[in-house]
C-alpha cells in the first residue's frame, strides 16, 4: 500500500513539475548557453502534451482499478472482488451443472449403466484419460507390469464391490523373495510343479512338498488362489509376468511388487461407479 501510493505521490508530482511549475526566463544564462557545431543549442523546449494527456488517462484509470479492484492493503474494493471468491463462484456453478447428472449415475443400477451406450462412452473416454497408460488403451494390460482387464481372472476380485475397492482405495501386491528361504536346489522343482499344476501327474512331483510348506498359505492347496491377499490362480493360464519357465522362476527366487494407486482423492463417486461398470461388463 504504501510503496502505491508513493508511486501515485511521485507521478503526480512529475507531472505538476514538467508542466505546472514556473520556469523563469533568464537571458543571462541563455546567453552563456553551450553551443556547438556552430549552431546546435541545448534548448529548453517544453514537454509535448501528449505526454501530459497519457499520463493523466494512466492516472486516472489507475485511481478507478484501486476504487473498483483490491490494491491498497486489505482494502477489496467496492466491487468485492477477489480470486478465492471467483473460483468458489465458478465451482459453485459447476457442481450446480453436474451434480443432477452424477446423482442420476449414482441412482442407476449398473446393468442399466452397462445398456446406456452414452454413459459407456464416457466410462471409456475416462478410462482412456486415468487407466490407458498402464493398462492399455484397450485394457488388454501390458509390458508383463500391468495385468489384462477385459478376462474374468482378477487378482483381487472381479466382483463389482471388489473392483471398486480396488478403484477407490488401490492395491500393494507382495510377492516375497524366496531365494533366501527355500534352497537351491528345491527351487528347481517348485518351478516345475507350479507350471504343471493342474496335470494329472503333478501330485507326484518332487515340488509339490516345497510348494505346501512355502506357498499354500496365500495361493491355495490346489494353487485356486486367494483374492483376499491378492494371491493369484496358478491353475490358469493367466500370468502376468509371464508363464514361461524363466519367468516364473524369477518371480519366485527374486519375487515381485505391484502397485496399484489409489483413485479415490482423484474421482468423484459417480466416475468411479462409471468406471466399475465399464469394467464389469460382458466383453
Amino acid at each position: 500500500m504504501v510503496l502505491t501510493l508513493v508511486s501515485a505521490a511521485v507521478v503526480g508530482w512529475l507531472i505538476w513539475s514538467v508542466y505546472f511549475s514556473p520556469t523563469p526566463h533568464e537571458p543571462e544564462e541563455e546567453l552563456n548557453e553551450p553551443v556547438w557545431d556552430g549552431d546546435m543549442r541545448e534548448g529548453n523546449a517544453p514537454a509535448p502534451m501528449w505526454w501530459f494527456w497519457l499520463i493523466l488517462g494512466a492516472t486516472v484509470f489507475s485511481v478507478g482499478y484501486l476504487m473498483l479492484y483490491p490494491g491498497l492493503g486489505s482494502f477489496s474494493g467496492m466491487l468485492n472482488w477477489s480470486q478465492d471468491a471467483r473460483v468458489s463462484n465458478a465451482y459453485e456453478h459447476y457442481q450446480s451443472q453436474f451434480q443432477p447428472v452424477r446423482n442420476e449415475i449414482l441412482a442407476t443400477s449398473l446393468g442399466e449403466l452397462q445398456s446406456s451406450s452414452v454413459r459407456m462412452n464416457t466410462a471409456s473416454r475416462l478410462f482412456a484419460r486415468e487407466c490407458a497408460a498402464c493398462h492399455g488403451r484397450d485394457a488388454g494390460g501390458q509390458l508383463s507390469m500391468f495385468p489384462d482387464l477385459t478376462d474374468q481372472e482378477w487378482q483381487w476380485g472381479e466382483a463389482a464391490e471388489q473392483v471398486e475397492q480396488t478403484l477407490r482405495s488401490g492395491r500393494r501386491a507382495s510377492m516375497p523373495a524366496w531365494s533366501a528361504v527355500i534352497e537351491e536346489s528345491q527351487i528347481e522343482p517348485l518351478v516345475d510343479y507350479v507350471i504343471a499344476m493342474g496335470d494329472s501327474d503333478a501330485e507326484q512331483m518332487p515340488g509339490r512338498a516345497v510348494y505346501m510348506t512355502y506357498c499354500v498359505a496365500c495361493h491355495g492347496a490346489e494353487g485356486e488362489g486367494n483374492a483376499m491377499f491378492g494371491a493369484p490362480s496358478l491353475r490358469d493360464d493367466d500370468w502376468l509376468y509371464g508363464g514361461d519357465r524363466a519367468s516364473v522362476l524369477t518371480s519366485i527366487a527374486a519375487g515381485r511388487a505391484g502397485v496399484m494407486p489409489a483413485f479415490n482423492d482423484r474421482l468423484n463417486d459417480a466416475q468411479i461407479r462409471l468406471l466399475v461398470a465399464w469394467l464389469t461388463r460382458e466383453q
